[in-house]
């Protein structure tokens, strides 16, 4: 099968490494109970590059190397980012010379892959070939993974916020000082994407939303990762107009986020932290909508809003990799019964 994802971060990294226990097992995690037919299959991350910033001259694409880092057995897992066993030498000295920022703290063996795209990049490769060339040293060709940016364009987003320094004034930071330096805590009245007006679909992603069997949205942030993918021009057109199912699971558990600042980023468009807000941000072409148990009620609330959209109800925390294949798993399933005809019905797996 050929499997289309839309990926942010440490979420849909790790809903990712889920997945492809299902299609490319390991003797590591035994296969929970996998719908699919028998191989091979196919996986294609299309990552959010919203996400983006240039720090001491070198390009860092954050989610792209999350996904990277995780698919390929790299990843501090305590953090969700980063490389495991890492040092910070370089990190020490640029404090040393007082370079800054020194609130986004970059490891030694992390810094490599930022001077190798950079490299790259200046001399001339586009993110896309340069993503390819960076996937390889990782190992995803091997699982049946390719990895796409969502653009090829730079494209960084910035968060306005309140400018504290004149009376109802605001000013715009890069999303990433928000994200890290406050901790979303400063509210965010509106995102803005600088380079999106120029953007287009990186070369293979708009194929490969044409031609998948099974689209799936993994919990991601659905504002400023899945929502800045499908900001690029075509990419949503894409999905409205698809053969394939497209299956969502709900990053919002019992109505606070899975992980991250979800939350904050919903309430700068004036949204509740809620399973059904999430899925009405997907719902011009979402055929179908995972939710956590705790969330049983809102089956019926989405049955009653969205009748187009098949909601299935089970456990969503990916405590870890078995609970996180089992995740992956009901999303293809439910994705391969809408392939088959089973009409949008809301459900819930108690039932079934």
């Amino acid at each position: 099968m050929r499997i289309v994802t839309l990926a942010g971060g440490v979420g849909g990294a790790r809903f990712l490494r889920g997945l492809l226990e299902l299609t490319t097992p390991t003797d590591v995690h035994p296969v929970v109970r996998s719908p699919l037919p028998d191989g091979p299959h196919e996986v294609t991350v299309i990552g959010n590059t919203g996400d983006d910033i240039t720090l001491f001259g070198l390009r860092v694409c954050p989610d792209l190397d999350t996904v990277m880092y995780t698919l390929g057995g790299g990843i501090h897992e305590g953090q969700g980012w980063g490389r495991a066993d890492e040092s910070h030498v370089v990190r020490s000295e640029l404090a040393a010379y007082g370079a800054e920022p020194q609130w986004f703290g970059l490891g030694d063996k992390d810094i490599a892959t930022h001077v190798a795209r950079s490299q790259w990049l200046a001399q001339g490769a586009p993110l896309s070939q340069v993503t390819e060339r960076l996937a390889d040293r990782w190992g995803l060709p091997g699982r049946g993974v390719r990895l796409l940016p969502m653009t090829d364009t730079p494209v960084e987003t910035h968060v306005v916020v309140d400018d504290p320094g004149s009376e109802g004034g605001q000013s715009a930071i890069h999303f990433q000082e928000w994200w890290v330096r406050h901790q979303a805590a400063l509210p965010a009245r509106r995102f803005v994407v600088a380079g999106l007006d120029r953007a287009a679909p990186a070369p293979g992603v708009l194929d490969a939303i044409r031609s998948a069997d099974l689209i799936l949205l993994p919990p991601s942030n659905p504002v400023v990762s899945i929502g800045i993918i499908l900001s690029v021009p075509g990419v949503r057109d894409a999905l409205r107009g698809c053969r394939a199912p497209v299956v969502g699971v709900s990053p919002v558990v019992g109505g606070r986020p899975v992980r991250g600042h979800a939350d904050a980023c919903l309430a700068a468009l004036g949204l509740p932290t809620t399973t059904e807000a999430v899925a009405g941000l997907y719902a011009d072409f979402l055929d179908g909508w995972l939710v956590d148990e705790s969330d049983a009620a809102a089956v019926a609330t989405l049955a009653r809003t969205q009748r187009d959209l098949r909601v299935v109800a089970r456990p969503l925390l990916m405590t870890d990799v078995p609970a996180t294949a089992a995740i992956a798993a009901e999303a293809a399933r439910l994705g391969l019964e809408l392939r088959a005809g089973g009409g949008p019905a809301a459900t819930s797996v108690r039932d079934r």
